[in-house]
């Protein structure tokens, strides 16, 4: 006989979810303006992906570890999950605050390791909330109210630069400074990363654990840093084998996006508005006319910048819609969870592809709408299909360990994986990298197949 959850209303599952608004807020600036910061401060497009490593090898390193300890954390007063939501949004809003303001290209990528090291302390334990206060009947539910907060974080954060400049705020800088557009922008994800995870924090009360006697007596059986580190290793060997599976699709999924977040905005502005980023250093600057052409190619890729981001940002808002009506059918019946993810990445994978038919700003909001089918199913169905298949007093950790699924592939894209792949596959230009991501996620759609966990796919009352 199982211990069955209380089934939360709606109200209660957003509030407890409310605090991802502003963890999305900082990974959407993230993703779509630190290649933007790179290249204002003198990076090369292949480079970038390089510059962009510090972010997964930060997320790979973390996510366990807090996963570890805030399955080992129990307070009356301050709950299990909810110090660490507060910790991280509070180093996270201040590496928003400072980002735009790095003088030059490695203090820039120092504030990026600072700032996902500190979105991941915050996020881990939002997804293992889910596991904790939801029955499993209710849980593809609330991974999808999570997205659906997610797009809307995504959606309002890629336009703040762009709405920004249309207000008044200036999208141009001298060399090497970055606009105050972006510098407000990342001020105000900051503001709202913070207010919005203490909003979760004040309204959602923690489940103490199932049995409190057996929770203390296995956190001092297992105290200390060498029994911690010897236990997640033991858990890594002894993953799940529908955890292994769904880490292949992982895997596709997320180096599809690494590539989109590090490449767009060079790949787009280029490809799209002709607008590459112009290089100061072959500029003479005692030639009056070759300084202007400089500046107006410079206004140009800002404007042509603030676009991309712009565009980006649709990914988020169809994400939104189609969480939004998977919340509406999830409630009222159950789903094959393997196949819609299925389908879903197959839609992004599509998306990433016509970017390299596209000549125009409407064709781009159409591309990232397809992938915004697919963003809204990566940030739910994985993560209900594996919680249904681990135990449920180790559900901190895993979901720690199942990221590892997701930054392997971002430090194997950093590395060179980007570059080696699409010269050798596609060859040479900027926009064949989105070529490389869309196949990434065909693959990934595909590899779906290898989930075969009854209980992964689909909820059913019996097996509860």
């Amino acid at each position: 006989m199982s211990n069955r959850k209380p089934k939360l209303s709606f109200g209660q599952i957003w509030n407890m979810s409310f605090g991802f608004l502003g963890i999305q807020f900082g990974f959407a600036l993230q993703g779509g303006f630190m290649s933007r910061i790179f290249q204002t401060l003198g990076a090369d497009p292949h480079d970038i992906p390089g510059l962009w490593l510090a972010a997964p090898v930060a997320g790979l390193l973390v996510q366990p570890i807090i996963g570890y300890m805030s399955d080992r954390t129990w307070s009356e007063k301050y709950g299990r999950r909810k110090p660490f939501f507060l910790i991280g949004a509070v180093l996270a809003s201040v590496a928003l605050v400072f980002m735009p303001h790095s003088p030059v290209l490695w203090i820039a990528a120092g504030s990026l390791l600072m700032l996902d090291a500190s979105i991941n302390i915050s996020m881990e334990p939002f997804r293992a909330l889910v596991a904790d206060k939801l029955d499993e009947s209710q849980r593809s539910y609330g991974f999808m109210v999570q997205t659906l907060i997610i797009g809307v974080g995504t959606w309002v954060a890629s336009q703040l630069p762009w709405f920004l400049t249309k207000i008044g705020v200036s999208n141009e800088a001298a060399d090497n400074v970055i606009p105050d557009n972006v510098k407000l922008a990342f001020a105000i994800g900051g503001v709202i990363f913070l207010g919005s995870i203490l909003y979760t924090i004040f309204t959602t009360k923690e489940y103490p654990p199932e049995d409190l006697e057996e929770f203390e007596k296995e956190k001092k059986e297992s105290a200390g840093f060498v029994n911690g580190v010897r236990e997640i290793f033991s858990n890594i060997i002894n993953m799940p084998l529908t955890m292994k599976k769904l880490g292949v699709v992982q895997f596709f999924s997320w180096f599809a996006f690494f590539t989109m977040w590090s490449m767009a905005t060079p790949a787009l502005t280029e490809h799209v508005f002709n607008a590459p980023k112009p290089d100061m250093e072959i500029v003479n600057q005692d030639n009056a006319a070759e300084l202007t052409a400089y500046q107006l190619a410079d206004a140009n890729y800002n404007k042509a910048a603030d676009l991309v981001g712009s565009a980006m940002g649709t990914y988020g808002l169809s994400s939104m819609i189609f969480a939004l009506l998977f919340v509406l059918v999830t409630s009222k019946m159950t789903i094959n969870r393997k196949y819609v993810h299925m389908g879903s990445l197959a839609a992004g994978g599509l998306g990433f592809i016509m970017m390299f038919y596209s000549d125009s700003q409407s064709m781009l909001h159409l591309c990232f709408a397809l992938i915004g089918i697919s963003w809204g199913s990566i940030l739910s169905l994985p993560y209900a299909m594996l919680s249904s298949s681990i135990e449920a007093n180790k559900i901190g950790v895993f979901m720690g360990l199942f990221n590892m699924f997701i930054v392997i592939p971002q430090i194997v894209a950093s590395l060179g994986g980007i570059n080696f792949l699409t010269d050798k596959i596609f060859g040479d230009g900027t926009i064949n990298t989105m070529l490389l991501a869309g196949c990434s996620l065909l693959v990934a759609a595909v590899s779906n197949l290898l989930i075969t966990n009854r209980k992964a796919i689909k909820y059913e009352e019996a097996t509860s």
